[in-house]
């Protein structure tokens, strides 16, 4: 027999004694299934592909595995048959979820895989959206990541096994999510969120609440492990939150804002538990959260992708939030910009920072919001055509006046003043002069990014990490817009990584400025807290932005840079500094969304298909209609 048919015949019999001896795929990570679905044809491809080479160029390797039973998350069973019932949320008692149990049905997923095909597919164009890399390092780096969107891998977590491109788990994984479990809080016997903070150290304030922005990374965390109750209950019951009546002194405020938090108080006497929610009427300054309602609609789309179920979405109760969460954006006004009116203290940044008038972030979650309703809502053309004209005006204002790089910063320098007629180039009559010396410096000459704030004879040049990676994550920035960004982080790494990712914004406010803007903020000094402190949740924004714009190098980068002091700091609120060398002087240890936000970057590096579920494809009916902000492509 010949060699090569020999070889052949040896490799023909390997794979079929290989697949009869493999165990059915499920029976180790979702036992409640009652059928066992049949693998994706491209998730065969790439496993028979794993096993051809593996055959060819190496002899037979015996894996041994070791899990821990004690030590692995334990999964929940969230399939359903996708029936509701008529009867509304606002009718069941608070502790009923049963009325929205989950029964079990098939669902056509392979190993905590529920993304459809169509998911996968457009993860795989997503990255690689142009020849973004530079040299074959890169090249090699971005096929690694693709293959391992169709890895075999179980589920993501502690007790993950090394995944086809070499990553594995790190030590520190462990005690990250033993930490986020102990700041699980129930309410009447069934998990509804996360706590701020576990810091036994210092006064509660308000540290002791399920904050709606906090739990979105500890959300994903989750949904990334299979255990979505937690989160469904959450998404139920900040829903009948937003029912409530909402005032602050005599003033009531719309029907569709969410609670910016909730606590939740027990009678050890009668044995029972009340929720306490917070819509403004408490925190410093009194403004009501403007982000809350967008994340709880970016998160319901989350969970949606995530089970590969639209039953909770499809509720009628789910429908007429999002309706009126958006009600309060779309209603027509004085305003002569799509973009959204804001007074400061409105989202993240929640303290006197200079963000007031149409802030990067607000306008980045509201135009994912929008994204994420087109793809939720259900049988309300009228409202879905009010929803895409919105996105087109928005996106246009935002890439054409928002963005900034090189040739921007040029043609802004060169502005005249005092324009009238339409033909004006210098549309909102900002004066050349008042372009800060340092962002000549900080522009290099490939890159770019959103700025913070454009209003009339203003524009805000600080850059906001959540704002410009949420923008990457929903397709508000361009493909080219996208890599522009990661080129400014990869050029700056010292002023916006440096110790500890990642600055929340920079630079920071200094001496007049800080007086004037900030009130003389004690807490928000330079280099601390929001004033250009490091905060290491955003490590998971700027993974899924690194994967979703085809640099996943950069994040393992700054991942590893996190890695090594976080668990020896006790999982920090923030950090001061220029570098973030130092734990912030008012930090709480053990906060919630630090540890969470670690663990979904790295559940997201190690398998990037998680990212299906927080990301938005480009739509091409949106493409910019101006070339003029667009950045080096070459």
């Amino acid at each position: 027999m010949p060699a090569a048919m020999a070889i052949d015949v040896q490799l023909s019999i390997s794979l079929s004694s290989l697949a009869a001896a493999r165990p059915p795929p499920l029976a180790s990570v979702q036992p409640s299934c009652t059928t066992k679905p049949a693998l994706p044809p491209p998730y065969t491809f790439f496993v028979l592909l794993s096993i051809s080479k593996s055959l060819w160029r190496r002899p037979p390797i015996r894996a041994s595995i070791n899990r821990n039973p004690s030590m692995s998350p334990t999964a929940k069973d969230v399939s359903q048959n996708g029936s509701v019932t008529t009867s509304t949320i606002f009718e069941i008692d608070d502790s009923d979820f049963s009325r929205f149990s989950e029964r079990p049905r098939p669902v056509n997923i392979e190993r905590k895989r529920s993304f459809d095909e169509k998911s996968f597919s457009e993860l795989s164009i997503t990255m690689s959206p142009r020849p973004f890399y530079k040299n074959a390092e890169n090249s090699s780096r971005i096929f690694q990541t693709v293959d391992s969107i169709y890895s075999s891998g179980g589920r993501s977590g502690f007790n993950t096994p090394r995944s086809e491109n070499g990553f594995e788990p790190h030590p520190i994984v462990a005690e990250a999510w033993e930490a986020l479990r102990r700041s699980v809080v129930n309410f009447r016997g069934q998990p509804v969120g996360t706590i701020a903070a576990m810091d036994q150290s210092g006064e509660e304030l308000n540290y002791d609440q399920v904050f709606v922005r906090d739990f979105v990374p500890s959300a994903l965390a989750f949904l990334m492990n299979g255990e979505h109750e937690i989160v469904k209950n959450f998404l139920l019951k900040t829903l009948c939150l937003q029912s409530w009546e909402k005032k602050v002194d005599l003033f009531k405020l719309g029907e569709g804002v969410m609670p910016a938090s909730f606590k939740v108080l027990h009678n050890p006497v009668r044995n029972s538990d009340t929720l306490v929610a917070d819509f403004g009427e408490t925190a410093i300054g009194r403004v009501a959260p403007v982000d809350s309602g967008f994340w709880w609609i970016i998160l319901l789309r989350a969970y949606t992708k995530s089970t590969g179920d639209s039953s909770l979405a499809d509720m009628p109760d789910c429908q007429r939030g999002i309706r009126l969460i958006l009600s309060l954006c779309l209603s027509k006004g004085f305003d002569t910009f799509p973009t959204l009116l804001c007074a400061d203290g409105c989202c993240m940044i929640d303290r006197q920072m200079g963000v007031y008038g149409y802030p990067i972030e607000i306008q980045a979650l509201f135009f994912m919001a929008l994204r994420c309703a087109l793809q939720l809502l259900k049988q309300d053309c009228e409202f879905v055509e009010k929803i895409i004209e919105r996105l087109h005006a928005l996106s246009y204002h935002m890439r054409s006046y928002y963005w900034l790089d090189m040739k921007q910063l040029n043609s802004i320098y060169r502005y005249k003043t005092e324009e009238y007629s339409h033909t004006a180039v210098n549309k909102f009559n900002v004066m050349p002069d008042s372009l800060p010396d340092w962002v000549f410096d900080f522009m290099p000459k490939h890159g770019g990014y959103f700025i913070g704030n454009v209003s009339p004879a203003r524009m805000d040049f600080r850059w906001f990490c959540l704002g410009n990676c949420v923008a990457i994550l929903c397709s508000l920035a361009t493909p080219e817009q996208s890599s522009a960004i990661m080129d400014l982080i990869e050029s700056r790494w010292g002023e916006l990584v440096g110790d500890m990712p990642l600055k929340i914004s920079y630079p920071a406010l200094e001496g007049h400025d800080w007086r004037i803007i900030t009130g003389y903020d004690p807490k928000n000094t330079r280099w601390s807290y929001h004033n250009g402190g490091s905060w290491p949740v955003l490590l998971w924004l700027l993974t899924a932005a690194c994967i979703k714009s085809g640099r996943p190098q950069i994040a393992r980068r700054a991942i590893e840079v996190a890695e090594s002091r976080l668990l020896k700091d006790s999982w920090p609120e923030y950090y001061d500094g220029k570098l973030g060398l130092y734990i912030g002087k008012q930090a709480r240890k053990f906060q919630t969304w630090s540890i969470a936000g670690y663990l979904v970057a790295r559940m997201m590096l190690e398998d990037p298909s998680h990212l299906g579920m927080i990301s938005i494809e480009e739509d091409k009916k949106m493409a910019p209609l101006c070339r003029r902000s667009a950045s080096w492509t070459s």
